[in-house]
């Protein structure tokens, strides 16, 4: 990795982290949020996968509130300039990986 993406790869991390945190407080059922990119073709690249716990609270966050204008947002603050480009955010959660998966995360991910 080079120095420009670990500098990049720190502020991503700061952001998502604050981003995790506050989202914990204000969301029944979410658990954590992690993120996937190539860094020679970022921040086109980039993607933002959110867990939750069961697919009912899943189902609930989707037909109450979106937390992508947050993400975007919070990555822009940090002065992540991200050229207009729409980060694509996932949502996926433990009981789909625990039945799919054996709950093998690293394995859902990779796919």
């Amino acid at each position: 990795m080079r120095k420009t993406d670990k500098k990049i790869d720190n502020q991503l991390r700061g952001a998502l982290t604050e981003i995790c945190e506050s989202t914990l407080k204000e969301v029944a059922g979410f658990q954590w949020l992690t993120h996937v990119v190539n860094y020679a073709n970022f921040p086109k690249s980039l993607k933002v996968i959110c867990v939750f716990d069961s697919n009912d609270n899943l189902n609930r966050f989707k037909a109450t509130e979106s937390q992508q204008g947050l993400i975007q947002n919070k990555l822009f603050e940090m002065g992540m300039k991200m050229n207009s480009i729409s980060i694509p955010i996932f949502y996926d959660t433990q009981e789909n990986c625990d039945k799919n998966n054996n709950g093998k995360w690293a394995d859902r991910l990779a796919k």
